[in-house]
């Protein structure tokens, strides 16, 4: 197995600028900053050994080419005292407010903070390295490049947005294994589906291009796609999707729910990946609102076995967002998590409901794993 446990605990990190803007940093409005040992070590309990975090690129190179690791550091360090594996973003959605991400300062400065960064947590710790050099190219392309609602607020720039940020992982990519040749890589994008629009004439084309748009990010990081950004096959180490109860839709349309006709299973999404790159897996995000976390769970855990089962090389489930935290837009208590907001003595209150379906699918995942057990299965 790739990671210490298959169950992974993902902390939301996003750090991206809204229109009004404010900077989003949900790793400091959960405290989760200031708690990050506690946190780890309360996960690990709870049978999350693997661990997703970020640093926040805009607290560490407060000027071009100085790097403060006063927000990282403490975090890598707290995570080595834990005693848990730990996979590093380097970025999720934000970046310094004086750096133009079209611009080639942008490619070059993201690969010497890889660098830095890789040579810390060299320097820190023994562990074996995990690290996401780039969180979703396609959401931030079409977000920030198409729709215009996270910085840089930009339409008809998608394109650019994404081979930049392909061009950057690349450079990181490149300045990690320079350091740390044995290091892994985990490639996180969206899974989604989209069905034509009966009401669009002629729309099955317009439908099925569009949802293999969600295959352009790691053709271009392959090299597959648009070679003249250099991209290799070897760049795709793990494949992390990140799939959530709203990833699947009608072009221009509703959303499609689980009990929808036209819904297509998660299982089936996750072969189609694997047919298309042969790489070990993961989702590397899911989670939903409300009262259907653990109803959720559970239907993500029968469609990853019954992918397993059908040959799909799948090496965790990432809980993402572990823990509650503030909306993006209106700083709404978001009731996504296995964890809540910390008490003013820094305990978090566990959601009982999630946890005793995350014990039961645990149990479940153990028998499927363990060597001495290996019964046929089928999926219908």
């Amino acid at each position: 197995m790739l990671f210490d446990s298959f169950f992974l605990a993902g902390f939301e990190s996003s750090t991206h600028r809204r229109r009004d803007g404010r900077r989003v940093d949900v790793i400091r409005d959960t405290r989760h900053d200031v708690l990050a040992e506690r946190d780890y070590r309360l996960v690990k309990e709870l049978g999350l050994r693997t661990i997703r975090d970020a640093i926040r690129w805009h607290l560490i190179e407060t000027s071009p080419g100085y790097y403060d690791w006063s927000s990282a550091l403490p975090m890598v360090r707290a995570a080595h005292r834990a005693g848990v594996q730990m996979i590093w973003d380097l970025f999720h959605y934000g970046w310094p407010d004086d750096l133009d991400i079209f611009s080639a300062d942008f490619v070059t400065r993201f690969g010497r903070l890889a660098r830095a960064f890789a040579t810390l947590v060299k320097n820190e710790t023994d562990a074996p390295p995990i690290f996401a050099p780039v969180n979703e190219p396609s959401f931030v392309a079409w977000a920030g490049g198409d729709a215009g609602f996270i910085y840089p607020f930009a339409t008809g720039r998608d394109w650019e947005i994404k081979a930049q940020l392909i061009r950057a992982a690349i450079e990181a990519i490149e300045n990690i294994w320079a350091v740390l040749p044995d290091a892994r890589l985990l490639q996180c994008e969206p899974a989604i589906h989209i069905e034509p629009n009966a009401k669009r004439p002629n729309d099955a084309e317009s439908a099925e291009q569009y949802r293999l748009a969600q295959f352009q990010a790691l053709d271009m990081l392959t090299g597959n796609a648009a070679p003249e950004l250099g991209g290799r096959r070897e760049y795709l180490d793990i494949l992390g999707l990140n799939f959530y109860y709203n990833n699947e839709w009608v072009n221009f349309g509703e959303t499609l729910y689980t009990f929808h006709p036209k819904y297509r299973p998660l299982q089936d999404i996750l072969l189609e990946f694997h047919g298309r790159y042969r790489r070990p897996m993961c989702l590397s995000e899911t989670g939903i609102e409300g009262p259907l976390r653990p109803g959720w769970l559970a239907y993500i855990c029968a469609e990853v076995r019954c992918a397993i089962d059908r040959g799909a090389p799948m090496e965790g489930i990432c809980l993402y967002p572990i823990a509650n935290h503030p909306g993006w837009d209106n700083e709404r208590h978001c009731l996504n998590g296995l964890l809540d907001y910390p008490d003013d003595s820094g305990n978090r209150i566990i959601c009982a409901p999630l946890a005793r379906e995350l014990t039961h699918q645990q149990m479940i995942f153990e028998t499927i794993f363990e060597p001495a057990v290996s019964p046929e299965r089928q999926c219908a």
